[in-house]
């Protein structure tokens, strides 16, 4: 007796974000039919890799925490980063680096040549590791906005640490109130931005960082 098979499948490859291929297979005797399902999900590696990205993020936090209770604070790093390479420190934080993904200060430095160099220091000693030299294009608004203040870098930093652990410290040069600005880390982990003023030192939240976290809140 001569048998029909007839075959027909729908085949879906891996499905963005999550998703299932449907295989279906009929066969005919007379009449006679049969369906089969199957259901193929993700791949382990495809999971694997999700798992290692969350892994990753995750070893940044903690390398970030980790190196903002070390050994070498903000002003500690911008006194080491001038001791190599003279100048203005303009910002300090704590940051990747670029190859390693090891958490360094990297520390900006305007020499009085009108050159920037970015100096990388090693949170957990002290110690220069590098630096190279930057392209910047805002130098006529850093020099205007220093112009006549009192506080550098490094002291706005130590003046931000009675609020945590300063893990950066940067000139904001734009707008009216031209300020340093420095975000601190307290030992739970919670983060807060400061204000302090180029010529007296006083440090003040960063009210206009809050305002902006209350309106992603309300989003």
């Amino acid at each position: 007796m001569k048998r029909n098979i007839v075959i027909a499948a729908v085949t879906a490859a891996a499905l963005i974000g999550g998703g299932t291929a449907t295989a279906l297979a009929t066969t005919g005797d007379g009449g006679g039919s049969a369906q089969q399902t199957a259901n193929t999900r993700l791949s382990d590696d495809d999971v694997r890799d999700d798992q290692d990205d969350r892994d990753d993020d995750k070893g940044q936090d903690d390398d970030a925490a980790q190196a903002a209770s070390g050994d070498v604070t903000a002003p500690q790093a911008i006194a080491s980063a001038l001791k190599h390479t003279s100048g203005t420190v303009v910002s300090a934080e704590l940051d990747d680096e670029d190859d390693s993904g090891k958490v360094i200060w990297k520390v900006d430095v305007l020499s009085g040549d009108n050159s920037w160099h970015s100096v990388h220091v090693d949170p957990s000693n002290g110690k220069v590791l590098g630096a190279h030299t930057d392209d910047e294009d805002d130098t006529a608004q850093v020099r205007a906005a220093l112009k006549g203040s009192s506080v550098t870098a490094e002291q706005a930093a130590k003046a931000a640490a009675g609020k945590g652990t300063v893990t950066s410290v940067d000139l904001d040069e734009d707008g009216k109130n031209k300020s340093w600005e420095a975000e601190t880390r307290k030992s739970g982990g919670a983060e807060q931005d400061w204000k302090i003023d180029l010529n007296t030192g006083k440090v003040t939240a960063d009210r206009a960082d809050d305002d902006a976290n209350d309106v992603d809140d309300q989003d």
